[in-house]
């Protein structure tokens, strides 16, 4: 595949405060992208950058093959852009504010035309072209901003929050309508609803302060921090003869195991541990009991949602040990 945007040691410093430490992805031609992020994250740094509204502080970034800095004008003219509110006019006509930006875009008089149809069509709003913008419903005014990011066809889409302050019904439907545009063109969807990213992207790109916390198609993610292959083994200390730290390396001695971490907890009789593994160890955790004679209390798989990836990932450890045994 081609690659149609580069990110490379990307950095951000607005008056001291670093926004962007060192991001790196690449975004591949036709993938549709959910960008993760909770609040100053820098989710909306690095879409301006890509954007061409700022420049980066270090590092640099590429949209098909053009530097975002350098070559600003061949950047903006591929790219199709959302921002989280929708920019329409609403005293003007859908068919005519698409036809002001079309102009904007360079678009020659029978070239505006034939691609106003097509842009309506596609954002299923061909039966609003008379509409004054203002009339319409929110999820409607989404669906023109779409088109109008459409109406030069460009082969990248950048959406920041589609769907905000949608009612579930203009939620699916946005969701639907972003899928369909997604199959002839490369989309980075920046959200916080989480399910939207699992019912709508290939893969997923997590910021947290600054620093890109996990890249990867959305199952893997899972994969890599619990769906499935994440386990708790708890241990009676009374039957612990060894030294904690050996009980560790023993367990993190068995095949597919990726990590063990000791959790904390206010039962003093008890070694809890969660162990992140490729493959199901479960069998291999009980012999190891077995053979160290050493008591389970608990032994359990986890499955998590892409919301407990995303707390796991954007809270330092203190603070997702709280918010779990406030959840």
């Amino acid at each position: 595949m081609d690659a149609m945007i580069e990110v490379e040691k990307l950095e951000k410093v607005y008056d001291g405060f670093a926004a962007l430490r060192g991001v790196s992805f690449t975004v591949q031609k036709g993938e549709i992208v959910g960008f993760l992020g909770p609040n100053g994250a820098g989710k909306t740094t690095t879409m301006k950058i890509l954007t061409g509204f700022t420049s980066p502080t270090g590092g640099g970034a590429r949209v098909h093959g053009f530097d975002c800095v350098a070559q600003s004008l061949e950047v903006r003219n591929r790219i199709g852009y959302l921002p989280e509110a929708a920019p329409v006019y609403g005293d003007m006509l859908v068919r005519d504010y698409l036809d002001f930006i079309g102009r904007i875009r360079g678009l020659a008089d029978a070239e505006r035309a034939t691609s106003i149809e097509r842009v309506a069509h596609e954002c299923d709003i061909a039966d609003r072209l008379g509409q004054r913008v203002s009339t319409l419903s929110k999820g409607y005014r989404q669906r023109v901003g779409l088109a109008q990011a459409l109406v030069h066809q460009p082969p990248i889409l950048i959406l920041d929050e589609p769907t905000s302050g949608l009612d579930p019904n203009q939620i699916l439907a946005i969701r639907n309508l972003i899928r369909r545009i997604g199959q002839s063109r490369t989309v980075i969807l920046s959200t916080h609803i989480l399910g939207e990213v699992q019912a709508t992207c290939d893969r997923v790109l997590i910021l947290n302060r600054g620093e890109l916390v996990a890249d990867a198609p959305i199952d893997h993610v899972r994969a890599a921090m619990a769906g499935g292959n994440l386990f708790r083994v708890t241990f009676s200390a009374g039957s612990v003869r060894l030294p904690e730290p050996e009980i560790r390396a023993a367990m993190e001695a068995i095949p597919g195991v990726q990590r063990v971490a000791l959790q904390a907890t206010d039962e003093a009789a008890t070694f809890p541990y969660e162990v992140l593994g490729e493959r199901d160890v479960r069998a291999d955790l009980f012999e190891l009991a077995v053979a160290r004679g050493l008591r389970i209390l608990e032994l359990t798989r986890e499955r998590s949602s892409l919301e407990e990836v995303f707390r796991r990932l954007t809270l330092g450890a203190d603070e997702a040990h709280a918010a779990a045994a406030t959840s």
